[in-house]
């Protein structure tokens, strides 16, 4: 022991108790740092792999225990008191469990009514948390887009309330809407990918109520909002910079957003317009994307993206206006929306059961009655 740590325990007896060296002090091995990082890294990893197996689980149980009820409800006309002495009684006999209210059971029968397929629903909805799927119960009527919604939530790891903004704003009838000309520009599997990461319009509910007539009014306000900004693009898009300078041949040009695209593998650039689409704006975007292949481009990237964001455009035009050009461009209209539906969290979430039936009990209760 050195002299410093012999110093260090000598100042923490007490009571003729010593006290621990802390394990700062203890001499490392210079790979502990590298170890730690991975060991933590594993920790997490396995704690969300065994959350997501209690979901699974939990869902699981709540899909059996609502075809019992339903089984018994055709069989035996079983009826809304038989249900709430059911609640009653398995609280009473499993009162360390949650999720046994006569609310939440019903919910499990309408759950099993919904999804007739066991199987289907181990693999997607058994997936996402139970809040989410309630919310899918109630919001999507339709059977194939209510699966649709839930394997994209399973994708992107959407919290419930991500998940209702992107119901609400009909996420699925905005996905490969932009006018573009992947399909001549790009492979065919690259083109599929490119359009399903790309939609119009992008609605932006975090603009304010003032009208933007300034492209770099939009630039502030979505990027001062980069992570609802980032939440509206899609997943896979990674952020790099804005008025990303760029010289050729002396003269500096600047591009407004410039993002890498994870899964695409290939930088995309964004062009901003505050006003109406015109044939130039494809033009200027197609300089910048030559720019970047030339300068940023990594021999393994892709070939870059160029999406151009106009307030307003006429589809037809649009696709005439990128006809003869060899670089994969895509225009799509962006709305200045009011909703209250985009949360401040971000993060997906499995909340607790507590939290379910309080909400339900809140905000549900009188639109299902």
């Amino acid at each position: 022991m050195s002299d410093q740590d012999r110093k260090r325990r000598d100042n923490g007896k007490h009571s003729g108790v010593i006290m621990p060296v802390t394990g700062s002090s203890v001499d490392l091995p210079l790979d502990y740092a590298e170890f730690f990082a991975r060991v933590k890294a594993r920790v997490k990893q396995d704690r969300l792999k065994a959350q997501l197996s209690a979901n699974s689980i939990q869902i699981l149980m709540y899909w059996d225990l609502g075809q019992d009820i339903l089984q018994k409800q055709n069989e035996q006309g079983w009826g809304a008191k038989v249900i709430d002495r059911l609640s009653a009684d398995l609280r009473e006999e499993f009162p360390e469990m949650n999720g046994f209210s006569a609310r939440n059971l019903k919910d499990m029968r309408k759950f099993s009514q919904c999804w007739p397929d066991r199987e289907i629903v181990q693999r997607i909805a058994a997936q996402i948390p139970w809040r989410n799927n309630q919310l899918l119960l109630y919001k999507v009527k339709d059977a194939e887009l209510r699966q649709w919604y839930a394997q994209q939530n399973t994708v992107y790891g959407w919290s419930r309330d991500v998940l209702a903004f992107q119901i609400e704003t009909k996420l699925h009838t905005r996905i490969g809407q932009t006018a573009n000309n992947f399909d001549t520009a790009l492979p065919p599997v690259d083109s599929d990918l490119a359009n399903q990461a790309f939609k119009d319009p992008y609605l932006f509910d975090f603009l304010g109520t003032t009208e933007l007539h300034k492209e770099a009014e939009l630039e502030n306000k979505l990027v001062s909002h980069i992570e609802k900004f980032l939440l509206e693009l899609g997943q896979g898009f990674a952020f790099v910079g804005r008025q990303v300078p760029m010289e050729v041949g002396g003269d500096d040009f600047y591009i407004d957003l410039l993002f890498y695209h994870l899964k695409l593998r290939c930088y995309v650039v964004i062009e901003l317009k505050a006003g109406k689409f015109n044939a130039g704006h494809v033009s200027q975007l197609n300089m910048y994307m030559n720019i970047v292949d030339d300068t940023l481009r990594h021999p393994d990237d892709k070939p870059t993206i160029g999406l151009l964001l106009v307030k307003e455009k006429n589809h037809t035009v649009a696709k005439y206006a990128l006809s003869g050009y060899n670089k994969p461009i895509g225009i799509a209209e962006w709305e200045q929306v009011i909703t209250e539906s985009l949360p401040e969290d971000l993060k997906p979430s499995l909340p607790s059961i507590e939290e379910i039936e309080r909400e339900l009990e809140e905000t549900v209760k009188e639109e299902l009655e």
